[in-house]
């Protein structure tokens, strides 16, 4: 079979054996992109802006050409008939569009609210616990005090753990009892009272009666026992021995200075605190005075130590016995004589802050020392200075 097309023949060029294979690890190159139509430039940040326009004073209508409506108008309110319309040109309003009626997510409106009420004027109604309701109850902690039986905080003791009775029903605290209501306490309570303790103590001078103050050590530091009188260690009141519960919830049942001395009463009894200080009280406390003359003051001229009785005026003897004034308030009639020359005897049922003392200088005398001797039918004897006794069963204040 014959054919038309001529031979092909394979030409060979010169040196294309000595040609070298590609690199694999050479670089490679990027291609190269042919010349296209030219593009339009970027406009630089930097490139000039067009001046804006002035600004126009306050009033001035901002809006298109003149004859057309401004978008806000100075001359024209804002509010009102005569309003200027709010907006731009286009009818579009800066103001929410109104809710429609079958809106099913619009929020239900708020029903409008009543004024409130002026508030009622409350009836004035005086404490209970001090003067009673019309009734004439009072506190049962108040009652129980009135009755003898304890003290207030001893009475809200015993009724939260339920040793008090009204009318044969559990008490509650702070609940207020009629008059002929009947108040009992659990055997519990008397125990519990027939425990606590009261003590007697010669205090000495430099020990505060209540607690420590200025650097001065509390007169309850000094009960323990090396300090517990021998006579009253020998025989202790009703079979009594010292022990370290005994000095707790101890407290004063009175005051005596600092610079003072003698009969001071400590005690665990509430009944006993009520009986020497409490509001009603009329206990007599007796005191010896020793004293100066110093009608310029203790360190002023005309200073007497010695046989003050025979040149201190009667008159003002008088006015020791009824007829000063202390914190705007008068004393009480108390009992003033003298003792010997140099030393007046007290007897006073109040106890004020250095009341003696006090006393005293407002009628030119000076007290250089101080002792109380007696606290209504308990005396101090001859308890030594610094050791302390208890309260016999046979002694009553």
């Amino acid at each position: 079979m014959t054919t038309d097309k001529p031979a092909r023949t394979l030409k060979l060029t010169p040196g294309a054996a000595q040609k070298k294979p590609a690199d694999p690890f050479a670089p490679r190159r990027a291609p190269v992109r042919p010349p296209g139509p030219a593009r339009a430039k970027s406009v630089s940040a930097s490139a000039p802006k067009p001046p804006r326009e002035p600004a126009k004073p306050y009033g001035t209508p901002r809006g298109g050409p003149e004859g057309e409506r401004p978008r806000y108008s100075a001359d024209r309110p804002r509010s009102g008939p005569g309003a200027a319309p709010r907006g731009d040109d286009r009818g579009w309003s800066e103001r929410p569009a109104p809710r429609r009626a079958d809106d099913r997510f619009a929020a239900p409106e708020r029903p409008q609210r009543s004024p409130a009420p002026a508030p009622r004027p409350q009836p004035h109604r005086p404490d209970l616990a001090r003067v009673g309701n019309v009734r004439g109850e009072i506190r049962l902690n108040k009652r129980m005090a009135d009755l003898g039986l304890c003290s207030r905080r001893e009475a809200d003791e015993w009724i939260a753990r339920g040793w008090v009775l009204v009318n044969g029903e559990p008490a509650v605290m702070g609940m207020p009892v009629a008059p002929d209501a009947q108040v009992a306490v659990l055997p519990q309570a008397r125990h519990q009272q027939a425990g606590q303790v009261t003590i007697l103590l010669n205090k000495p001078v430099g020990y505060v009666s209540g607690q420590p103050e200025d650097g001065h050590e509390a007169a309850a530091t000094l009960i323990g026992a090396p300090s517990q009188w021998r006579g009253d260690a020998k025989t202790p009141a009703d079979g009594r021995r010292f022990a370290p519960e005994h000095t707790r919830g101890l407290a004063p049942a009175g005051r005596l200075d600092i610079d003072s001395t003698g009969l001071l009463v400590l005690t665990q009894d509430g009944r006993v605190a009520r009986t020497l200080i409490g509001e009603s009280s009329g206990v007599e406390k007796e005191y010896l005075v020793r004293v100066q003359f110093a009608p310029n003051g203790p360190m002023g001229a005309g200073v007497i130590a010695e046989n003050v009785q025979a040149i201190f005026p009667p008159h003002q003897l008088a006015r020791l016995r009824h007829g000063l004034s202390l914190d705007d308030q008068p004393l009480k009639p108390a009992q003033v004589e003298w003792q010997n020359p140099e030393q007046l005897r007290f007897v006073l049922v109040e106890g004020k802050k250095r009341q003696i003392r006090r006393m005293c200088e407002q009628v030119g005398l000076h007290v250089v020392g101080l002792k109380r001797v007696r606290i209504g039918q308990v005396v101090l004897g001859n308890l030594p200075v610094g050791q302390w006794r208890y309260l016999r069963a046979d002694e009553a204040f």
